[in-house]
């Protein structure tokens, strides 16, 4: 007596031997997305450099899917360009800021590069400027969408070969 269907037998010898399978849930570890608690943690996470692709997330059917593939991509390209993820209802003054109504979408801060002249204008000094690249994600939401995203624009995703 056998306890296992035909079909059963062939999804597990797929899963085992297919590098291209892409069925869910998918072990990924610990979360590598971080949660937008403050603009200060933000700001804070531009200045260590990498690359930062934002998530801008409300409930609805899209985002549950959205959230699987985005932990998909933040766990392949770690630690070189960070994910992070913001629910906006729970954070309007921050998405208002970025003038978009379709949710959710992606935008990828990129070469924060802190500027040295104050070009004549009095400054405190406490405060640090800095210049960020903002890069609108219209690539397809999965990690070869990424890899292709960051390969067109020159950003580094991955140890250099």
């Amino acid at each position: 007596m056998e306890d296992t269907s035909f079909f059963d037998r062939m999804i597990s010898n797929l899963r085992s031997t297919s590098k291209y399978y892409t069925g869910y849930p998918k072990d990924l570890g610990s979360s590598k997305i971080i949660s937008f608690t403050s603009e200060r943690e933000f700001v804070q996470l531009l200045h260590e450099g990498q690359p930062v692709a934002v998530a801008f997330t409300i409930k609805c059917p899209f985002t549950k899917y959205f959230d699987k593939v985005l932990e998909e991509a933040a766990s392949e390209f770690h630690p070189h360009v960070k994910f992070m993820r913001v629910e906006c209802p729970k954070y309007p003054g921050f998405c208002i800021t970025r003038q978009r109504k379709d949710y959710p979408y992606i935008e990828i801060f990129h070469s924060p590069q802190q500027q040295a002249a104050n070009q004549g204008k009095a400054s405190d000094a406490n405060t640090t400027k800095y210049a960020v690249k903002v890069l609108p994600f219209s690539y397809d939401v999965s990690p070869y969408g990424f890899r292709e995203f960051f390969k067109r624009h020159g950003i580094q995703s991955s140890e250099p070969k």
